[in-house]
């Protein structure tokens, strides 16, 4: 006979949370399981499902990061997108983590619709089976910050599903708040185990030396240690005559190891004005030389901090928070109210930290004090305009310039006027590729594509075409663009008016909102086409949008149902089917922001 080991809990009447009581009768089950256990009984790693909803590519990322963790930890992890993952599937899991991006007006991300809208269905299974965590990522810049990661833990906190720890939302600085939740979550796993890992060889392959050196190989330069890449070319697509600037821009890539594909985007690490940050240094009476430490940061002068890592340009709540709490400012503090959102919401719009510190002086003190306060500066993500197998070597991007004045002050978008106005022919680039692996063209080459750009969101599509060239590739090819004027605004007109003369490019369809009395839009253009844009659809072609995900994303997709809908003879719902079925069929993607 012999002695089993008596693992304590804590019962049911207990002054704690459900999820309180969970993790801490894990933490005793672990900690008492880890006594000698008799005889060589051997012992399992949790099994944990690791679910990520992505838009450009930033949640997989983390989902890989910690996937690849929980394996070194002993734990068998098992990674998925939710776009190949049913709610079925969820609920047969005991331990899932979901790392979910929101876009749009608190949208989940189009892979993960269908995934969503099963779960929220009426009467769907209870999850009580279920233990779980979700990281959200989004901008507090809009208004529905981290929407879609805030549903998805509600709804399955409804089903009966069991938190693991409180949600994290997380603004653009992403690297701290994921590195603090990540480790809280990993020794919640490690102390819910109620069983020791196996050896991690019958758990996952073993990484060797070669492996090892493979994967620095192929993330030679990422996010946190870019390429400077030298600009090679630089001209503007737009006339004189445009209200605003569109820039082509070539980076040389040659020798730097970076590999890209058609409809990868390319992430650049921005830099503030330099003017700027004099002007604010002068405001505070700082020489620029004292030395700061910011959270996530080393390190380095205070000048440096504002040139190089820090938001100046953009306030936030919670930055006012910071500010008003500080330097007791009741104007400021009085927009905190909640019926007062709208009213915040257009200060911070119209102004920036020089702003801030203007209206309302005395309240930093130190350099140290300042950079508390600000947010990480991150880096920009451009559509990559080229192709690799037409242009060896070289990144291509095509870049809006953002110019507006607010308070009698001249500003602009943090990156795309570096681009424009800081960053001569010759000079170096910081940049890094962002694969989208839900952008791809079809591996079909005989598959026709529909295009639907407007402004830079052409960006994918010269790539596309490019590429579908240089592949030899006899597909039909389609595009919608749009833009406010042909004479002053028709980006690449010469090489889309080539591609359509010599047939490569089988249609070219345009919308210039201000050259007539009544403004037309790429979904007009769509509906005028739209027997022929059916035709195509049953003829199995793919269907690809870029641009804006607030206004023009969701009337290119109101009118494509509209189209099925017609065309097809079908009613809304059939139409709707029909529309997710090209979704699941990998014929309809997005790439919108």
């Amino acid at each position: 006979m012999t002695m089993q080991t008596m693992i304590p809990f804590v019962p049911e009447d207990a002054p704690f949370s459900t999820e309180q009581r969970a993790w801490l009768n894990g933490f005793l089950a672990g900690m008492f399981s880890s006594a000698p256990a008799s005889g060589t009984e051997k012992r399992e790693p949790l099994r944990i499902a690791v679910l990520y909803a992505s838009q450009s590519g930033t949640a997989e990322g983390l989902a890989r990061k910690l996937t690849k963790e929980l394996k070194s930890k002993g734990h068998a992890a098992a990674l998925t997108s939710l776009e190949a993952y049913t709610p079925k599937a969820l609920a047969a899991e005991k331990y899932a983590v979901l790392i979910a991006s929101t876009y749009g007006e608190g949208e989940a991300p189009d892979a993960a619709q269908p995934f969503y809208e099963e779960l929220c269905i009426e009467r769907f299974p209870a999850l009580q089976e279920l233990n779980y965590a979700v990281f959200g990522l989004g901008d507090r810049h809009y208004e529905h910050f981290c929407k879609f990661s805030i549903d998805l833990d509600g709804k399955l906190a409804a089903l009966g599903a069991v938190r693991l720890c409180e949600r994290v939302e997380c603004d653009l600085d992403i690297d701290e708040p994921f590195a603090q939740w990540k480790e809280k979550l990993l020794g919640i796993f490690n102390a819910m185990a109620k069983v020791e890992s196996a050896p991690a060889a019958e758990i996952a392959a073993p990484v060797t030396a070669a492996t090892e050196t493979q994967a620095e190989t192929v993330a030679a330069h990422g996010r946190e240690n870019p390429f400077s890449a030298p600009v090679i070319e630089k001209r503007v697509l737009t006339r004189e005559s445009s209200s605003k600037v569109t820039l082509h821009m070539t980076l040389s890539i040659r020798d730097s190891g970076l590999r890209y594909e058609a409809g990868d985007a390319c992430g650049v690490i921005p830099q503030n004005d330099p003017k700027l940050v004099e002007e604010i240094l002068q405001r505070l009476k700082l020489t620029g030389q004292e030395m700061v430490e910011a959270p996530g940061m080393s390190v380095c002068t205070v000048a440096d901090a504002l040139l190089h890592r820090l938001v100046i340009t953009r306030l936030s709540r919670k930055l006012i928070e910071r500010y008003a709490t500080a330097g007791g400012c009741t104007t400021l503090l009085g927009m905190l109210a909640p019926e007062q959102q709208a009213k915040l919401e257009q200060y911070i719009y119209e102004r920036g930290l020089i702003d801030l510190l203007v209206e309302c002086p005395g309240v930093v003190r130190t350099a140290s004090e300042l950079t508390a306060m600000l947010p990480k500066l991150t880096p920009r993500l451009y559509s990559i305009s080229s192709s690799p197998l037409a242009h060896s070597g070289e990144v291509h991007t095509t870049v809006a310039v953002v110019r507006y004045s607010t308070l009698g002050r001249e500003r602009g978008g943090v990156c795309s006027t570096l681009l424009a106005d800081r960053l001569p022919v010759g000079e170096q680039l910081p940049i890094y590729i962002q694969p989208n692996r839900k952008f791809r063209l079809p591996a079909d080459a005989s598959a026709p594509v529909i295009m639907i750009g407007p402004g830079t969101g052409i960006a994918p599509f010269r790539a596309f075409l490019h590429e579908r060239r240089a592949l030899g590739a006899r597909g039909r090819n389609w595009l919608f663009f749009g833009e406010r004027s042909a004479a002053s605004d028709f980006l690449y007109r010469e090489e889309l008016e080539a591609m359509a003369a010599d047939g490569h490019l089988t249609r070219l369809d345009t919308a210039f909102s201000r050259d007539q009395e009544q403004k037309v839009y790429v979904q007009d253009r769509m509906l005028e086409q739209g027997p022929m844009l059916w035709s195509w659809l049953e003829d199995g072609a793919s269907v690809y949008v870029c641009g804006d995900a607030s206004r023009m994303a969701k009337d290119v997709d109101r009118t494509l149902h509209a189209i099925v809908a017609q065309h097809g003879g079908m009613e809304q719902d059939a139409a709707r089917e029909y529309v997710n079925r090209l979704k699941d069929e990998h014929r309809y993607h997005r790439d919108v922001y």
